[in-house]
């Protein structure tokens, strides 16, 4: 029994750039384009009649944005995979358009190289960047755990930001009592309000955490 094609859209205003990913994409036995269109409004219209597995959709589009005709297919056909290849720099519409509920992000000039890569991961269950987007993505995410954490530490009292410091030295609660002068309870009371402010279980995982941030916050 021969495989089932996977059935493409291709919305892009451009005759030329829908022509090139046409022949690129019915050059694999496995993929189909059943239909091009020029405008959000056409490409709706044909999804409505049409049973369509992959939409390829430019940005730039005349009337409603491609990130709009995005949000529009996937609130009506979630399982709809989207590609977007653009002119636009990934590196100010990839995080939109995924946002928006695109699966990929190529930009044209890399198309005719990396589309049926592309293509092929998005099929398999992943999102598709370049490895320079996603080194990118990541350390934005990176930068704003840090800076969420960074957020929390400043809302720690002045106590407790002192035993938090003890805690990364290694120290536990009767050692960082007597260095204090306090009692052991008073550490532990201590030391439960800082765990509850970073949403953290054990005595272990908070030694791990305070040791690594101190760490980081040396670097």
């Amino acid at each position: 029994m021969a495989k089932k094609q996977v059935r493409f859209i291709l919305v892009d205003d451009h005759p030329i750039s829908r022509e090139g990913l046409v022949y690129l994409i019915n050059d694999a036995n496995e993929y189909s384009v059943i239909a091009e269109a020029s405008n959000a409004e056409e490409a709706l219209e044909i999804v409505d009649k049409k049973e369509v597995d992959f939409a390829v959709i430019d940005i730039s589009l005349k009337g409603m944005s491609g990130l709009q005709l995005i949000r529009k297919l996937k609130n009506k056909y979630p399982e709809l995979y989207i590609l977007v290849v653009s002119m636009h720099d990934e590196t100010l519409y990839a995080e939109r358009a995924l946002d928006t509920g695109a699966d990929g992000y190529i930009m044209k000039e890399e198309a005719s190289n990396e589309v049926l890569k592309a293509i092929r991961q998005i099929l398999s269950g992943k999102i598709y960047l370049s490895d320079v987007m996603q080194k990118r993505m990541m350390m934005g995410m990176m930068k704003k755990r840090r800076s969420a954490i960074s957020s929390i530490v400043d809302k720690l009292s002045d106590r407790e930001f002192e035993i938090f410091q003890l805690i990364a030295k290694g120290m536990g609660p009767a050692l960082i009592a007597k260095k204090l002068n306090v009692s052991v309870k008073t550490v532990e009371t201590h030391r439960n309000n800082i765990k509850i402010k970073f949403n953290l279980s054990t005595a272990f995982e908070l030694r791990e955490f305070a040791i690594n941030w101190f760490k980081n916050k040396s670097r």
